[in-house]
């Protein structure tokens, strides 16, 4: 693609002059005013000509609020990736090519077994090409490649659906916990599709499951500052430098339950995007718990006694997790304005024990069960694999409202309310359920 010309700073100009007019003619009505109250009080007239000037004013206040209100902001569309059929990992070969390293112990393996097996996952979850190989490929090089497989096929699928251009992106959002190289993600994401110069870019790190949700909450909060104007928002996580090759058992669990997977999404003010927009995003809740020793500590990348980093989950995290949805949680028996809700992805038992926290029915947490099933845990990007399996289920309907329900390390819990703006047609056909929806839920129980 060839590079894009820098655009002029008239825009930014233009909206200058815009806002100091503005003022001006703020300054202008007051004084306006105020000088028609004195006239009249001055000249002693008649009692209700002093309505004239402040029947004005109101008019005058209510056009400001009017023109000043913040836009309403539309996920126009999502993409997620449907990994290639080579990159799937069968339990048997996972423990062989484990076996194979020659770095885990023999109670080791067994406990990786164990827990595939428990975890809720089939067989038929992926994980990079760089994890394939005996020893695994865990250098820089692989990483940026994996990065390139995962994030390029959505943004590109992305654009396609939505029929929006590289240079249409005001504001780019990247989420990625594990790995920060130099230049950023979101560098190589403008590199690559040769954005704009004005382009606002962020990198959100160390934020886990709960990442995507505050990209969200974040992307919005830009849009409503940032007026006519176009967000995107890319989740994924890079396992292979997240791999653990050492002993210790609160380390192993990674290695197991989290697998490949990135959703690209776009959101949006501008009225022409919102014609054909999906969701309106009604509010977001942030909440977090890192002022708490068992909190901070519950879920923490470290080093184990050899050297070898590794992540960490203490046998506290359901408590910990417990207690940052109560934080969250405002509106009792939530369910009966909430349609639909999409829960963290963190496996088979957790999401279980966090539904009968939530008073959730089978149903509801249903898309979490059949992600963490067909996917496995792809960290922050889960949550949109389940929307993605409630509209191939073709379950959210015209005016529902979907609540994204986001947690991670930190602990933060980050919450998304969203509304369906519109009726949805022809999403059982669209990646990555399309080759098989028709199989759940029978395949989770």
């Amino acid at each position: 693609m060839e590079p894009i010309p820098e655009q002029s700073h008239a825009s930014l100009l233009s909206k200058l002059l815009l806002s100091k007019l503005s003022h001006i003619m703020w300054s202008c009505t007051l004084f306006f005013v105020a000088s028609s109250e004195l006239f009249l009080i001055l000249q002693k007239l008649e009692p209700k000509l002093h309505f004239l000037p402040l029947c004005f004013l109101l008019i005058c206040f209510l056009l400001k609020w009017l023109l000043s209100r913040p836009s309403p902001v539309y996920i126009v569309d999502f993409s997620c990736l449907k990994p290639p059929n080579y990159c799937r990992v069968p339990f048997a070969a996972f423990i062989e090519n484990a076996s194979q390293f020659k770095l885990f112990e023999p109670k080791s393996l067994t406990f990786m077994a164990k827990a595939l097996q428990a975890s809720g996952q089939s067989e038929n979850t992926y994980l990079p090409s760089p994890l394939h190989f005996i020893p695994p490929k865990t250098d820089q090089n692989e990483a940026i490649r994996e990065v390139h497989k995962l994030l390029f096929p959505i943004i590109d699928d992305l654009f396609a659906k939505t029929n929006v251009s590289p240079i249409d992106i005001d504001i780019l959002i990247v989420n990625c916990s594990c790995f920060c190289p130099s230049p950023s993600l979101s560098s190589i994401v403008i590199n690559k599709y040769s954005m704009r110069s004005d382009i606002k870019s962020f990198h959100i790190s160390g934020s886990g499951c709960s990442a995507s949700a505050l990209g969200i909450d974040m992307a919005q909060r830009l849009l409503r500052v940032h007026k006519n104007s176009t967000a995107m928002v890319l989740s994924t996580e890079i396992l292979s430098t997240g791999w653990y090759t050492g002993n210790e058992i609160p380390k192993l669990i990674l290695n197991c339950i989290f697998r490949m997977g990135s959703a690209a999404i776009l959101l949006s003010n501008k009225n022409e995007l919102k014609k054909n927009a999906k969701y309106r995003v009604l509010r977001t809740l942030r909440t977090q718990s890192a002022f708490l020793d068992d909190g901070y500590l519950s879920a923490i990348l470290e080093e184990d006694s050899v050297g070898k980093r590794g992540f960490s989950v203490r046998k506290n995290v359901l408590h910990v997790a417990r207690e940052a949805l109560r934080k969250g949680i405002y509106v009792p028996n939530f369910m009966s304005v909430i349609q639909h809700i999409c829960l963290p992805c963190t496996g088979m038992s957790v999401i279980r024990e966090t539904g009968k926290a939530l008073r959730l029915s089978e149903r509801d947490i249903e898309p979490a069960l059949a992600t963490m099933h067909r996917f496995g845990n792809q960290s922050s990007s889960s949550l949109w694999y389940e929307l993605a399996y409630l509209e191939a289920k073709q379950r959210v309907k015209k005016g529902d409202t979907v609540w994204l329900l986001g947690m991670g390390s930190g602990p933060k819990c980050t919450s998304v309310l969203l509304k369906s703006v519109t009726p949805l047609s022809g999403e059982p056909n669209n990646a990555p359920w399309a080759d098989c929806i028709q199989h759940y839920p029978l395949l989770i129980h």
